[in-house]
């Protein structure tokens, strides 16, 4: 699927679902990474990640679309779009539209956390800590001793 194509679907979902037309333009952004898609306030123009359509297949790609056409329809009739908004949640249900959705595979196996583990030299009390520690400056809570890496994980 290419630009041409999602923003003729966009604009067939719009007029099946909404009743409204979609008057701007609808593009895949491959810089999104965390969201399915986003409105965008000040251009009135959807973006949407398209690894989503590549992994969960169309169903989910409409899903997304309908989610982001009831921020587009409310924010231009002046009503509350924002998700907390209960015009947005009625909405969504109207049109059967998910409020999140589904996380991505690649995404989660790509952001895996480091740990570090520091050990004190004094009294081998054990750190675990999500940043590197800076050994030189930082000492032990317990007894004030030096520490050192032991490894990372």
């Amino acid at each position: 699927m290419n630009d041409e194509q999602l923003q003729t679907l966009v604009e067939a979902i719009s007029l099946s679902d909404f009743q409204k037309t979609f008057e701007h333009r609808a593009y895949f952004n491959p810089r999104l990474r965390t969201t399915g898609g986003r409105y965008l306030l000040t251009s009135h123009n959807i973006e949407i990640n398209k690894k989503y359509y590549e992994e969960q297949g169309m169903e989910e790609l409409i899903g997304i679309v309908k989610h982001e056409l009831c921020h587009y329809h409310l924010h231009l009739e002046k009503k509350g779009y924002q998700h907390k908004d209960a015009d947005f949640k009625h909405l969504l249900k109207k049109v059967g539209a998910p409020r999140f959705c589904k996380p991505l595979a690649v995404s989660s196996k790509r952001h895996k956390t480091k740990l570090y583990e520091y050990s004190c030299k004094a009294c081998h009390q054990h750190y675990m800590r999500k940043r590197r520690v800076n050994i030189n400056r930082f000492v032990c809570g317990k007894c004030k001793g030096v520490l050192s890496l032991v490894r990372e994980i």
